[in-house]
């Protein structure tokens, strides 16, 4: 099934032509807003290199879940 988002404010420039699967294999400063001094500081910290590792991480995601269930209420 095809699906079409806009990426824009998701992904730098340079990235928002790429596939999805690029995307995800794509370095942290990638993402918009993440520079690559953020970038070099979470791969430092936490050893995450790509938008996949990152979105995976199991504290991100423990987060996520938390704010998700405190917002829902």
């Amino acid at each position: 099934m095809a699906v079409n988002a806009d990426l824009s404010t998701i992904v730098d420039k340079a990235w928002q032509d790429k596939s999805l699967a690029e995307i995800v294999d794509a370095p942290v400063e990638a993402l918009a807003g993440v520079s690559e001094n953020g970038a070099k500081h979470i791969r430092e910290a936490l050893g995450i290199k790509t938008i996949g590792e990152l979105g995976r991480n199991k504290y991100f995601r423990a987060a996520q879940a938390l704010t998700a269930l405190h917002d829902a209420n």
